[in-house]
């Protein structure tokens, strides 16, 4: 088989009797199947339409490569305790043991492989201490992807900040926030969804909290997952602005994210408070990037506080010297040179630079 292949399932498993039964299956589904190690694995990850790993590969991959959908953990047998726990740990959809479960994994190889190719990206931005500046930049994300002509979800995860509506002057835009979405059987129609939220632009829609929002009226865990798929299968740049307390909604997003953004402002005291947030991060989710945020008063540079906290660096930033006073007259609005817009578009640009959107090197 082609290794390269964007058709054929990509399989993680040793076990011989798995890989005849996994043989099997495909040659009923009509599936042609690359069967790989994980040292091998990397290149195709992010292209593959579906994943089958076995226990070993599972936990490999979940400690060396990011988080995708459409993964399979298959079982030796009917799934344990320990198979659902590695499952959850890795993102896997579904986790099936042959032979009793042979048709199902015939059903899955055959389903909705079409969608691969419309799929989007889910970037995460969190904040390694208070007042980083990472609703700031989520939008400045959101805003320099939609100019680039992506068609780009925003999505204000903080029930108890401002509201990102407000961040961008759209407060008084109709449209639907949080408070009013309404959830059914854990999915929602992606196009439905886009027409009911307030546009800025064409291509940019924000999911607000409102201002009379607070945290028992937020987004739910159920809520936020469905919205993410949502704007991932339709293809769609999903930028959440995720708070940077331990909650059901945030840890949802990082454990469904495929970059998680980490900002920091370059100071000791918020390397060492992003310390603590990234240690947290890292249970949920490995795949962490840093973005580093000027001004630097004891001339801590970017790689500083990179080597510090151990994570990639993908952007430093000067300060946005206009920023309050843009935030206070009709919202954010940073220009094509602002170091906002900069940063914002070395993040895209790591993104842009992986052939499918999960298969980034942070």
């Amino acid at each position: 088989m082609d290794a390269e292949s964007g058709d054929e399932v990509l399989v993680l498993v040793e076990d011989p009797a798995l890989l005849h039964s996994i043989r099997r299956v495909a040659a009923a589904a009509d599936r042609g199947l690359n069967e790989a190690d994980i040292a091998d694995a990397r290149r195709v990850w992010g292209t593959a339409p579906i994943v089958i790993v076995d226990r070993h590969a599972a936990i490999e991959c979940r400690n060396r490569l990011p988080r995708r959908p459409r993964v399979v953990l298959l079982c030796d047998g009917p799934p344990a305790v320990e198979e659902w726990r590695i499952a959850t740990a890795v993102g896997a959809e579904h986790v099936l043991g042959v032979p009793d479960d042979e048709a199902a994994l015939v059903a899955v190889l055959g389903e909705q492989l079409e969608r691969v190719e419309g799929d989007g990206a889910v970037l995460a931005v969190v904040g390694g201490c208070g007042g980083a500046g990472a609703s700031t930049l989520a939008a400045a994300i959101a805003l320099t992807a939609a100019a680039r002509t992506q068609s780009t979800l925003l999505l204000d995860a903080d029930a108890w900040g401002s509201g990102i509506d407000v961040l961008l002057g759209i407060e008084e835009v109709p449209g639907l926030r949080w408070s009013g979405l309404s959830i059914e059987g854990g999915r929602i129609s992606a196009a439905a969804l886009r027409d009911a939220l307030p546009p800025l632009g064409e291509r940019l829609r924000v999911l607000a909290c409102g201002r009379r929002s607070h945290g028992n009226t937020g987004p739910t865990a159920a809520a936020v997952r469905a919205v993410i798929d949502a704007g991932r299968d339709s293809g769609d740049l999903v930028v959440c602005d995720a708070s940077r307390f331990p909650n059901q909604v945030t840890e949802t997003i990082l454990e469904v994210a495929d970059l998680v953004l980490l900002v920091v402002p370059a100071t000791v005291r918020a390397c060492i408070a992003a310390g603590k947030v990234s240690a947290w991060i890292a249970d949920l989710n490995p795949n962490q990037g840093l973005v580093v945020r000027g001004p630097a008063p004891g001339g801590l540079r970017g790689p500083d506080v990179a080597e510090v906290l151990e994570l990639p660096l993908i952007a430093s930033m000067r300060a946005e010297r206009r920023l309050t006073g843009m935030l206070e007259h009709g919202g954010l609005s940073p220009g094509k040179r602002s170091p906002l817009t900069v940063a914002a578009g070395t993040v895209l640009d790591t993104v842009g630079s992986r052939p499918r959107s999960r298969k980034w090197a942070a």
